[in-house]
């Protein structure tokens, strides 16, 4: 289909009906939804329309006539039983202009890829960012250019685990867009042990500041997670799996997190201490807190009393513990472990320093 003035001719025929058909007393708010529902069409091969229900928070009746007002004005949009819709191929409105303040987003969302993006993702969505740039007024060009240096976000872990993580990321994002199976070598953490896998991948997520890859083991058989940055071999192969038979990336981490054994485990802050836990108690299942005079109870759900035992230890005298008891018990255990390797430590260097 030829894009151009015929392109043109709809984008202004559907503006003329959106204001001068009879429409409700809310018609800005129909207006507005009707141009993001359209907009929402050119982003996706297929829109279904419960999805378009929740985005916009209407009913699905709502949006029924929602696209039946938009196929009237002329935009050609395509409806297949439970599929949902799409718009014809080479339909396109003219460039979308961008307000002052999504302009700003969009200089927040390049400095937070900076960090939580692979090198490569980072690279093009940079390139993408470039032409998204190029429809924007000039007054916001300049804007860009005069606020770019005055937000940064800075970057935390060593790098060479982010570059381990930069080349998986991609090979493993290629593998779940093609379907193909991951000939890998992968080093477990506890214990360190190094094995060749054969993945399936479904998909990546990103969470406590590393990039996972959750995928069906055939080694194992059964669904893992897997670390970006313990990969030392992944490769995409020549053969295909079928995802039909596996469950979503948010059905699976649903599942994970449901079937967790939560521990609750309430601690004493004084007041004073509680902005060292400002930014780390969220990575540990913080809950909620209870003010007490000059203290703070927080609770916190979680389901690893080791990890969270030496979280505990990292914030020293902050914190006392009030329950549970085997978090006690496990926090004596490893305050005797650290004492005894470190009088072991000093007794041997003690003896190396006599025998020079």
């Amino acid at each position: 289909m030829s894009v151009g003035f015929w392109d043109l001719k709809v984008f202004l025929i559907f503006f003329k009906f959106l204001y001068f058909h009879t429409i409700d007393p809310i018609s800005m708010n129909r207006i507005d939804r009707l141009t993001a529902i359209l907009t929402h069409l050119q982003s996706k091969r297929t829109v279904r329309a419960a999805e378009l229900s929740e985005r916009f928070s209407v009913s699905l009746r709502t949006i029924y006539r929602d696209v039946r007002a938009l196929e009237e004005s002329g935009v050609p949009i395509i409806g297949e039983a439970g599929q949902g819709y799409s718009l014809v191929e080479g339909y396109r409105l003219p460039p979308i202009m961008f307000t002052r303040e999504e302009a700003l987003a969009f200089l927040v969302a390049d400095k937070l890829v900076e960090k939580l993006l692979d090198e490569q993702s980072s690279k093009f969505f940079k390139e993408a960012l470039i032409k998204i740039k190029a429809v924007l007024k000039s007054s916001e060009k300049d804007l860009l250019v005069e606020v770019q240096d005055t937000i940064k976000v800075l970057k935390s872990g060593p790098s060479q685990a982010a570059n381990k993580s930069s080349k998986a990321f991609q090979v493993a994002l290629l593998a779940i867009s093609e379907k193909r199976i991951l000939a890998t070598s992968y080093m477990t953490f506890d214990p360190e042990r190094k094995s060749d896998r054969e993945l399936e991948p479904i998909g990546l997520f990103h969470s406590y500041e590393q990039w996972y890859l959750l995928a069906f083991c055939r080694l194992r058989n059964d669904y893992r997670t897997f670390r970006l940055d313990r990969f030392s071999k992944m490769q995409v192969t020549e053969n295909s799996y079928s995802t039909a038979k596996h469950p979503s990336l948010q059905t699976y981490l649903d599942k994970i997190a449901s079937e967790q054994k939560l521990h609750q485990i309430i601690l004493e802050v004084p007041d004073g201490s509680l902005k060292y836990l400002a930014n780390s108690k969220y990575n540990n299942g913080f809950v909620s807190e209870e003010k007490m005079g000059g203290l703070t109870e927080m609770t916190f759900m979680n389901s690893s009393i080791e990890g969270f035992v030496r979280w505990v230890i990292a914030l020293g005298d902050l914190v006392v513990i009030k329950q549970p008891q085997i978090l006690k018990n496990r926090l004596d255990e490893l305050l005797g472990e650290i004492k005894e390797r470190q009088y072991t430590a000093g007794d041997r260097s003690e003896s190396r320093g006599h025998c020079l």
